[in-house]
C-alpha cells in the first residue's frame, strides 16, 4: 500500500525542523512540491533546501505541480476556499496516482504546522475517504508561525490562567473578541488591526518570521499601527507577497 506523510516543516528557518520531521523526510521516496508562481519561488526553494540538507539517501525524487489560486472576485470566502480545495484535491489525486508506485512513500511538506490554517490534512482525508486511491497517511507536526512569533518577540502567548484565541482578520473585524486577553491573528490581508487602534492593546507583529527577510515590530497598537502598515506595504512590494502574523493583547 502507498503511504502519504504530511510533514510540518516549520515557519521558515530550517533549524525549526524537528527530529520527527527529519526522520519522516528520510522515509519518503517522492516529495510533492506545489509551485505558487515566481513571486513565491522562495517557498519552493526553501522546501528543496530542506530536502537537500536533511535527507541522507539519494533515491528520492521531487514531483512538482502548479498550485491553483483562490478566486477573489465576489467576496464569498467560504465558497472560494471550498472551490480551491476541490481544485487542489484533483491535483493531489493525480500526484498520488501517477507519481507514486505501489509500496512507495510520498510526502507533502507543509509550511508551519499542518493543523493550523492549512487544508492539506482535509484534502488528503477526503481522497482517502473517497475510496478510489488506496493509501495510508500520517501527520507530523511542525513549529508554526504562531510559536515562532512568540519566541522571536520573547513573549508567552497567554497570560497566566487566561485563554488565547487564534483567528484570522475576519475574526477581529467587528472588535476584539470577548473573554480573552490575547488574540493571535493570521491571514489578515486588510490590516484589520487598524480597526482596534482606539483600544488599549499591545501588538507583537512579524512578517517572514524565521527567514532571512524577517521583520518584527512591537509596541502599543495606537503607536505602531502606521509603522506596521507602511513596512508591510513596502515588504509586499519588495517580495511580491507577504506572510505575517501578529499577537494582540490587553495589558495585564
Amino acid at each position: 500500500m502507498k503511504k502519504i506523510l504530511i510533514i510540518g516543516i516549520g515557519a521558515g528557518d530550517p533549524d525549526y525542523m524537528t527530529v520527527q520531521a527529519i526522520n519522516a523526510l528520510n522515509r519518503a521516496d517522492v516529495f510533492f512540491v506545489m509551485d505558487k508562481g515566481a513571486v513565491k519561488e522562495k517557498l519552493v526553494a526553501l522546501r528543496k533546501q530542506i530536502i537537500e540538507r536533511f535527507v541522507t539517501h539519494d533515491h528520492y525524487r521531487i514531483a512538482e505541480a502548479t498550485s491553483p489560486e483562490r478566486r477573489r472576485d465576489d467576496g464569498d470566502y467560504t465558497s472560494a476556499v471550498d472551490e480551491l480545495n476541490r481544485d487542489k484535491q484533483r491535483i493531489f489525486e493525480h500526484l498520488i496516482a501517477d507519481e507514486m508506485r505501489e509500496g512507495e512513500c510520498g510526502a507533502f511538506l507543509v509550511w508551519g504546522d499542518p493543523s493550523l490554517y492549512d487544508s492539506t490534512i482535509r484534502i488528503v482525508e477526503a481522497i482517502a475517504h473517497g475510496g478510489q486511491h488506496a493509501f495510508d497517511y500520517e501527520v507530523i507536526p511542525g513549529i508554526s508561525s504562531v510559536q515562532a512569533l512568540a519566541a522571536r518577540h520573547r513573549v508567552p502567548l497567554n497570560l497566566i490562567g487566561r485563554s488565547v484565541e487564534i483567528t484570522n482578520g475576519r475574526g477581529i473585524a467587528n472588535g476584539f473578541p470577548d473573554n480573552v486577553d490575547s488574540v493571535v491573528v493570521m491571514l489578515d490581508s486588510q490590516n484589520t488591526y487598524r480597526k482596534l487602534v482606539d483600544e488599549d492593546l499591545d501588538i507583537y507583529w512579524g512578517a517572514y518570521v524565521g527567514t532571512p527577510d524577517e521583520i518584527l515590530i512591537s509596541g502599543k497598537l495606537r503607536d505602531v499601527a502606521d509603522d506596521i502598515e507602511r513596512v508591510r506595504a513596502e515588504a509586499r512590494r519588495t517580495h511580491g507577497w507577504i506572510m505575517d502574523t501578529y499577537l494582540l493583547r490587553r495589558p495585564a
